[in-house]
């Protein structure tokens, strides 16, 4: 079915297209999210020891949006939010998830690809999924459901969790791919079947080493978290996963040619365990991490290289993001620490904390929106983020979007009209704790507890509040809650008034006063 009538599109979409054409089909909408990627992972984003040429050239070409946010520190929040429109704080349940563990999308809930179903856009959901399968003790052996197409997918093919957890077996519709019905797949988080595998029985068969956390299932020479049983004929081959899912990827956008799509596609580079295909070994002269992070840049390529092929790039808009910061040592020994500080490479490009903390790198993310012919090459300061596709796809696309989401609409900004203004405010999570950004302000409430976790990364947990200028300094040196105690007492008062129920209960052990 298409969907060609240009008198149909509003005004914000209208205005993104040339005043010429005189009849202009819905355009595909192409989601690409990485996987812990770093601004300073970027050369578009100024890296000098890691290149990305193809993303750079989408970026001087389009759009270089240099405030996005993830609403999280971390994946399964993250991408909850970036689907649903809703804070992660809002839903319990939504943190890291155990591979076996119940979606975590209610099926009931509006989201962001049934929005596009409604608007007549066939949908897809490709590779990095960390939402959950199932409703708990899921039966790998059977149709999973719910699965990720009955929160508005037509068609998924995905990993289940992270590429470090067990099950390590692509889920393509509901049912595991390659598996053998007489080498069922049984999947634990609490205890190992006997004879199966593990760093601590078996060290002898790892080609990578644990640090902390590993201690699992051993598969492709990597222990993973978590215990797994049989399915030996449908478990990945980590080195072949890229061109996997970048299969997967070509033949949707190619059966979907001739209807409007909405294509996501969650790379799993550079989540930890990183291995890159054969061709992109050593390939950055950074190590494993950064091998994956050119290979990554090469995936870009190829999808927007297949929308070329297709003659469908000019009616494809191309939005590339990551889910959360950066963290270059997470729980393998796998030397990509050592390579970073060798070469003075700095993921976070500078910016404080990391992956998991409260501090801007856990949620500051790249982010470059690209659509030739449409979207004019800009830099962008405008706040934006992952939360505000929902709202702002469907004011660009005249869908419908459901009152009461924390999703706020930013068309504009998104179609690179607006470069300076956007979202003002916006709560962030971080394993489980909560700040809040206004303005150029961050604060960042007292909390309890330790403020480094086993990667060593600043978590931003400090007994006292703290308040940062990041404009006048983005790197967070200098907190200036003593200097500035009028702001601080305002910024504390405005975040309590909008979390601090769950803050009492939730996110610190001693009282607030």
């Amino acid at each position: 079915m298409k969907h060609t009538a240009l008198a149909l599109l509003p005004p914000a979409l209208l205005g993104a297209l040339s005043c010429s054409q005189k009849e202009q089909p819905r355009p595909n909408i192409l989601l690409i999210v990485a996987d812990d990627l770093g601004i300073g992972d970027l050369s578009c984003y100024g890296s000098e020891t890691i290149r990305t040429p193809f993303l750079d050239s989408l970026a001087s070409d389009g759009l270089l949006m240099r405030n996005a946010y993830a609403t999280s520190s971390t994946s399964t929040p993250s991408r909850f939010a970036m689907f649903t429109g809703m804070y992660p704080w809002r839903n319990p349940e939504a943190r890291i998830l155990p591979g076996d563990a119940p979606l975590l999308i209610d099926t009931a809930m509006n989201t962001l690809p049934k929005m596009m179903q409604e608007l007549g856009y066939a949908t897809g959901a490709v590779g990095k999924w960390h939402l959950g399968m199932g409703y708990g003790k899921t039966d790998w052996n059977a149709p999973i459901v719910p699965s990720g197409n009955t929160v508005g997918f037509d068609y998924t093919n995905l990993i289940p969790a992270t590429v470090d957890r067990v099950p390590t077996v692509y889920v393509e519709n509901g049912l595991v791919v390659g598996l053998d019905p007489s080498d069922p797949i049984e999947v634990n988080y609490k205890e190992n079947y006997p004879g199966e595998p593990t760093a601590d029985t078996n060290p002898e068969m790892m080609t990578m080493r644990w640090l902390h956390g590993h201690r699992g299932t051993i598969v492709n020479g990597i222990p993973r978290i978590g215990y797994m049983k049989g399915g030996h004929s449908a478990r990945w081959d980590d080195a072949t996963m890229a061109e996997y899912f970048l299969g997967r990827i070509k033949d949707f956008m190619a059966s979907h040619r001739e209807e409007p799509f909405f294509l996501y596609y969650g790379l799993h580079q550079p989540h930890v365990p990183r291995v890159s295909g054969k061709a992109f070994e050593g390939a950055s002269g950074l190590g494993c991490r950064g091998d994956v992070v050119v290979e990554a840049d090469w995936c870009v390529s190829e999808a927007v290289s297949a929308l070329d092929s297709l003659g469908i790039l000019d009616n494809t808009i191309i939005i590339f993001t990551s889910d959360n910061g950066a963290v270059l040592q997470d729980g393998y020994d796998d030397g990509a620490e050592e390579a970073a500080l060798a070469a003075g490479h700095d993921p976070d490009g500078g910016l404080r904390g990391g992956k998991y903390s409260m501090y801007d790198a856990g949620t500051h993310v790249p982010m470059i929106v690209y659509w030739r012919g449409h979207i004019r090459p800009a830099v962008s300061s405008a706040r934006f983020c992952l939360m505000d596709l929902y709202a702002s796809l469907g004011k660009i696309l005249g869908g419908t979007v459901p009152e009461g989401l924390d999703s706020e609409a930013y068309p504009e900004v998104l179609m690179g009209k607006e470069l300076t203004s956007g979202r003002d405010t916006l709560m962030i999570e971080a394993m489980g704790h909560l700040a809040m950004l206004a303005g150029k302000y961050a604060f960042i409430p007292a909390y309890s507890g330790a403020n480094t976790n086993s990667t060593g990364i600043e978590l931003g947990c400090n007994p006292y509040d703290t308040l940062w200028d990041l404009e006048e300094d983005p790197f967070q040196e200098s907190d200036i809650s003593a200097s500035e105690p009028g702001k601080a007492s305002a910024l504390k008062g405005a975040f309590l008034r909008q979390a601090g129920a769950l803050y009492r209960e939730h996110m610190q052990t001693d009282p607030l006063e």
